[in-house]
């Protein structure tokens, strides 16, 4: 390494030999960018000069000093002389320290150590040596600890350039500072040489650009700027004249500019350039990673769309985290193909807010209304919950005419494909796993990436759209005949009584939302092994429907767990049920004393109830199944491209490019890990959002509210009692235990209340334990309310406000018939 080399020597580029200042310099010279010549005083002249006293500097109370009274060897001397001739006749030059930690991506060192304008060839020696001293001052010393850079890892080389003698300078960002927007370039532009911005003493003019022209500019008073002197550099007023005039016009800032966008493009991340004008010519003076930026991301959020009320209640709860990209591909055709009776063309049925999913009941509520069925908007409250007292859905702006216009031919084809679906559904449910199963060996068979993409395309893509069809048959089936029948039981037996009744859906037929539960009981028991579970319940989990995570049964470990808190129930399960069956018998023996000649009319609706609530369970279960199918999917396209959980990032689209060659969407990975994450760190949203939501904002309010989001203003009464649907009868008294999330499962103690804000499959393990279960969200036909039901669990569901509430080792009684929950004193 050479003491003394010029800016253009390829060594310069290097930030051990140039520090951070020096080496960036450099690299923009070889770019060809327009920078002042000059040269840099390595490190290795740092490390000559300071040898013979170093161990003294660290244990000295004045370094500058210590510095001071040291001379630079001649032959060091006579090379930095030579290297400032070079630049021609006595010119004026900036000096300027340039450590090995500065100018990072993470750490900027900025104003750290010093800089000197306007030296000339009798300065120059002690401007140097001023320079080193400073990587020496408290202020640099105390920022190295603050940011845990040991001091004995940093050298200081010097950069001399020659001094632009400017008639404009400032600073320019290739991101917005402040927003982190990255499609924005932000100039900062005063009079003079830019030391009066770089020091804060101007407020500066500040243009913003983006695309290729100017989108904002607001003209600064400007009162003071640097200006040279004969013996260095001064502050002085700014004449009158161009105190409040523009420094660039628009021409000149699009050409600054470009100038900027060449140096992103050159480290391939925002910058912060201190650039320098002269005659009308630009020169880049310094240029180093703008830190502290906001983190680039996407906006996921549909609700910006229009004024819809959207709510989380019934998939919102079986969907409890917030997507990835491949898992909202795949929700997407879900939806299509499962729930197209809802939909209106022209408008969103379902949107992804914050990465979280939503249903549109704007669409549903218009529907019914041009349709002229407002008064079957019951059963609408029965599967997604009840909205707040007074909150007014706002409907679709389409005319009555044109909405029927829209939905009749849907309606037409749907009762036709339902029919169809029906009759193939028996045989779909019994070959379904085995056919997944295939589906999952084909795909850990294929060995190129457009082997993948064809068996997506030739039998993955279909089974999931015949998954998906045969889930909505099941769920159009019987629709009337569930609201009827239990309607009609509560009037005629009251709600104990009904309840009791329609239970038994796991009497003629497991219920898939208690297989999980019932195998890990069958497990312990030794009646079936660990393989034989995994294949039959592991892809049930409290994370079915998100992609990117493992499904139990491929998780020993989940097994583990669950088969560990069997010891903690307060009842088998199997003795629940025995317990519910002896329950029913005894209210059908009620109603057969009360009314003789209904009984065999109403046990042949109850079996129809129970029935269809059996297949709709069923088909969601295999539907789950195809979405392992669709996990195998993405993690053997990372492990054939090489691009691993990257893919989990991409839309289904785009990983099919990927397996195909095209590997372009890539570059979107880490912005969209960092959305995901951004989302992923905030609570969840509220149950109803109305209007335009910002996740970001309301997460950072303190009045925010986990029920209810109205943009209109709309404000509902927060309640001080816990209220919501009679989800399965029963009174209880217990102490409250307040439930995050299912992997907390094991806070749950026996007997206590069990209190959350949603539940799915992947919680029905913690009911057995539970005295009692209370939601924020759910409905009479949610999972709670169903398995809850079965198990002669008291529940109440829906409540808007349960965690709000209530805490951890609060006592409550709740009454599951009237759907209240009462703290008690």
């Amino acid at each position: 390494m050479k003491a003394v080399i010029p800016l253009d020597d390829e060594a310069a580029a290097d930030l051990g030999t140039a520090g951070g200042k020096g080496a960036s310099l450099a690299r923009l010279v070889r770019a060809g960018l327009p920078v002042p010549g000059g040269f840099v005083v390595t490190t290795l002249a740092y490390r000559s000069f300071v040898a013979a006293f170093g161990d003294e500097i660290a244990s000295g109370d004045d370094p500058g000093a210590l510095f001071a009274a040291h001379e630079i060897p001649a032959a060091l001397a006579e090379a930095i002389r030579a290297a400032h001739a070079a630049l021609g006749d006595d010119v004026a030059v900036a000096v300027r320290s340039s450590a090995t930690a500065e100018d990072l991506p993470d750490l900027s060192f900025a104003g750290q150590q010093d800089t000197f304008l306007n030296v000339r060839a009798d300065g120059l020696l002690e401007a140097v040596r001023r320079c080193w001293a400073s990587l020496w001052n408290p202020r640099a010393v105390a920022y190295r600890e603050r940011n845990g850079v040991p001091h004995d890892d940093v050298a200081l080389a010097v950069v001399v350039q020659e001094l632009v003698d400017a008639d404009a300078a400032g600073i320019m960002f290739t991101a917005d500072p402040v927003t982190g927007a990255r499609d924005e370039i932000v100039v900062n532009a005063s009079w003079g040489l830019g030391e009066a911005v770089v020091g804060g003493q101007v407020t500066p003019d500040t243009i913003t650009l983006s695309g290729g022209r100017v989108t904002g500019s607001r003209v600064a008073d400007k009162t003071v700027m640097t200006v040279r002197t004969a013996s260095g550099t001064r502050e002085e007023p700014v004449p009158e004249e161009l105190r409040r005039a523009p420094v660039l016009d628009p021409a000149q800032a699009v050409e600054l500019a470009a100038l900027g966008e060449r140096v992103q493009a050159l480290y391939g991340m925002p910058m912060d350039v201190e650039w320098a004008r002269r005659d009308g010519t630009f020169a880049i003076l310094q240029a180093r990673p703008i830190t502290g930026l906001k983190p680039q991301v996407e906006e996921w959020n549909d609700s910006l769309k229009g004024d819809y009320l959207w709510t989380a209640g019934n998939l919102g709860e079986a969907i409890p985290d917030v997507m990835t990209p491949a898992t909202w591909s795949f929700v997407r055709i879900f939806i299509h193909e499962a729930m197209s009776a809802s939909a209106l063309p022209g408008f969103d049925l379902v949107g992804n807010i914050g990465g979280r999913f939503y249903m549109n009941l704007s669409v549903v509520h218009s529907i019914a209304a041009a349709l002229g069925m407002r008064s079957r908007l019951g059963a609408v409250e029965q599967v997604f919950g009840r909205l707040p007292a007074g909150l007014e859905v706002p409907p679709v702006r389409l005319s009555r005419w044109e909405i029927i216009r829209r939905v009749l031919p849907m309606a037409v084809d749907l009762q036709r494909r339902v029919r169809r679906n029906l009759k193939d559904m028996p045989a779909f449910l019994a070959t379904s796993r085995q056919r997944c199963e295939e589906l999952r060996e084909r795909v850990a068979a294929t060995s190129s990436g457009p082997e993948l993409a064809d068996l997506w395309a030739s039998e993955i893509e279909p089974h999931m759209v015949t998954s998906s069809r045969m889930l909505e048959a099941a769920g159009r089936q019987g629709g009337a005949t569930l609201v009827w029948t239990r309607d009609r039981l509560r009037r005629l037996m009251g709600e104990v009584d009904a309840e009791a009744m329609l239970t038994g859906v796991n009497a003629d037929g497991e219920l898939a939302s208690l297989g999980p539960v019932l195998g890990l009981g069958r497990l312990a028991r030794g009646e079936i092994s660990r393989e034989e579970f995994a294949l039959a319940y592991g892809h049930r989990g409290p994370h079915e429907f998100e992609v990117s995570r493992p499904r139990p049964g491929e998780d020993p470990a989940w097994i583990d767990a669950q088969l560990a808190g069997l010891r903690d129930l307060r009842a088998d399960t199997e003795a629940l049920l025995a317990r519910q069956e002896k329950a029913r018998r005894e209210a059908w023996a009620r109603f057969a004393a009360r009314h003789p000649r209904k009984e065999a009319r109403m046990r042949a609706r109850v079996r129809r109830w129970n029935a269809v609530v059996r297949d709709r369970e069923n088909a969601r279960s295999e539907n789950m199944r195809a979405f392992w199918v669709l996990r195998a999917f993405v993690v053997r396209a990372g492990e054939l491209t090489g691009h691993g959980d990257d893919l989990f990032h991409l839309y289904l689209e785009e990983i099919l490019d990927v397996l195909r060659g095209d590997a372009s969407a890539l570059a979107r990975v880490p912005v969209r890990r960092t959305t995901h994450d951004r989302y992923a760190a905030l609570p969840p949203y509220p149950t109803v959002i109305v209007g335009r939501f910002d996740p970001v904002r309301w997460a950072a309010d303190p009045r925010r509210r986990a029920d209810v989001y109205d943009a209109r203003g709309f404000d509902v009464p927060v309640s001080d009692t816990v209220t919501g649907f009679p989800g399965a009868p029963g009174v209880v008294e217990g102490v409250v235990r307040v439930i995050a999330g299912p992997e907390d499962g094991d806070r749950l103690g026996a007997g206590e209340i069990l209190v959350t804000t949603l539940t799915n499959v992947g919680w029905t393990p913690m009911f057995p334990r539970a005295a009692a279960v209370v939601t924020d969200m759910g409905a009479p036909l949610s999972h709670a309310s169903i398995v809850a039901r079965e198990l002669g669990i008291p529940a109440v569901v829906g409540t808007g406000n349960a965690t709000m509430r209530l805490r951890d080792g609060d006592r409550v009684r709740v009454d599951g018939e009237r759907g209240t929950v009462e703290l008690l004193q």
